[in-house]
């Protein structure tokens, strides 16, 4: 069963037993999944559905979305808010692929920096690009960003 599958089958499933949260999540998801199919469609030129990859990270850049907003409304004093978007935030992880804690990517960014050959901080690029590579689904770009100016900085120790 694909991933586009399983999320209509868990909205029906949502929507018959009235779990709002579940319901709000997978419908904004499944909106910016046809968004996503629209403007693929509009690079290809014919009908276009999205690859199990894809929906994954179009459902990585909602949990993104929903994280940013957390940060947002927690700031600005939101309690009621946050607690929404982390119920919503906790039914799209179930979808993805479990994140790598901070050690187990800074053991993935030692390994590239190792193989790049990266020594120096103006080198994040190029470490960047063969960390996401590799860590595509599993870790935060900006986290892996973070943790890769660190390990350059320290001269990856």
């Amino acid at each position: 069963m694909s991933l586009l599958d399983r999320l209509n089958r868990d909205l029906a499933e949502a929507m018959r037993a009235h779990d709002e949260v579940r319901k709000r999540a997978l419908r904004t998801a499944k909106a910016a999944i046809a968004n996503a199919e629209v403007e693929k469609r509009g690079r290809a030129g014919r009908e276009a559905t999205l690859t199990d990859e894809e929906v994954l990270a179009v459902l990585a850049r909602q949990a993104k979305q929903r994280r940013e907003s957390i940060a947002e409304f927690t700031a600005g004093g939101r309690p009621d808010l946050v607690e929404q978007e982390q119920a919503e935030l906790a039914v799209l992880e179930s979808y993805l692929p479990r994140q790598l804690t901070a050690d187990e990517i800074a053991d993935v960014v030692r390994q590239v920096i190792a193989e790049v050959g990266a020594t120096d901080p103006k080198q994040v690029g190029a470490v960047m690009r063969a960390a996401m590579e590799r860590l595509r689904g599993q870790a935060d770009g900006k986290t892996v960003n973070e943790i890769a100016r660190k390990l350059l900085a320290e001269g990856q120790s």
